[in-house]
C-alpha cells in the first residue's frame, strides 16, 4: 500500500478540494505524488501550483497551471518575488528538521490567505522506532522534534491558527490560518509532570494499586 499517496489523498485534499481558483505554493516534489494531485486540483478549480526543489523536477509535467523553480525552499527573496497573490495552501515536504520547519512557517505565513492551510509532512516519529519496520534513528528523532515545535509555535497561536495532526504513515499536521495577524513566535510548554504535585499524584496511585 502506498501510505504516502493515502495520506495526501485522504487528509489533504478533502480540506482543499473545493477552494476555488487556488494558488498552492509546493515545497519539495521528489517523486510528484503531491505535485501530480495539486496540478490535477489546480486545472479543475482554475488555479495555480508553484513548485520548489532543489532538484531538477521540471520535465516531470506539462501544464500551463504549474510553474516549478529550481531553488532551496528557504530562498525567501526568489520564491516570495514569483508570488503574485496570496496562497489558499502551503505544502512543507523538503528538510525534516524543526528549525527549519518553523524558519519556513514564519517566513511564508504572512503570504497565506485568511482561512488558508499550512501542510507540514513527516511529523511522526512512530513508524521510525527501534524495532519498528522503518527503523531510523534520524528520522525518529527529527518527526519527534518538529511534531514539538509546531506544538509548541500554536501554545502562542491558538487565536491564530487552528491545529490538526494525522498520524498515518510518517505524519501530517495542517495549521489553518484564521486571521491575518502576524505570527507570534514559539512559546515551549510548561508542563507539570516533573512537579512535586504530580510526584505526589503518581506515589498516591502506586499504593492505591496495591
Amino acid at each position: 500500500m502506498d501510505y504516502h499517496k493515502e495520506k495526501l489523498f485522504n487528509f489533504v485534499l478533502p480540506k482543499i478540494i473545493n477552494i476555488k481558483n487556488p494558488i498552492i505554493l509546493e515545497l519539495g516534489v521528489r517523486e510528484g505524488k503531491s505535485t501530480k494531485m495539486f496540478i490535477d486540483l489546480v486545472e479543475k478549480n482554475n488555479g495555480q501550483l508553484i513548485s520548489i526543489d532543489i532538484n531538477d523536477y521540471g520535465y516531470l509535467f506539462k501544464s500551463k497551471n504549474w510553474k516549478f523553480i529550481k531553488s532551496r525552499d528557504d530562498n525567501f527573496e526568489l520564491i516570495l518575488k514569483q508570488i503574485q497573490n496570496k496562497l489558499d495552501v502551503i505544502f512543507i515536504d523538503t528538510t525534516h528538521e524543526a528549525s527549519h520547519v518553523i524558519n519556513i512557517i514564519e517566513n511564508y505565513y504572512l503570504k497565506l490567505k485568511q482561512g488558508g492551510y499550512i501542510f507540514i509532512d513527516d511529523v511522526s516519529w512512530l513508524p521510525y522506532l527501534k524495532n519498528k519496520e522503518r527503523n531510523n534513528l534520524y528520522c525518529e528523532i527529527n518527526n519527534k522534534e518538529t511534531f514539538e515545535v509546531i506544538l509548541n509555535l500554536y501554545n502562542n497561536n491558538e487565536l491564530n491558527f487552528d491545529l490538526e495532526y494525522s498520524f498515518v504513515s510518517s505524519g501530517f499536521a495542517c495549521l489553518k490560518k484564521k486571521n491575518n495577524n502576524k505570527l507570534n513566535s514559539l512559546k515551549k510548554i510548561k508542563t507539570r509532570e516533573f512537579s512535586l504535585a504530580n510526584f505526589l499524584r503518581k506515589i498516591k496511585n502506586f499504593l492505591f494499586e496495591k
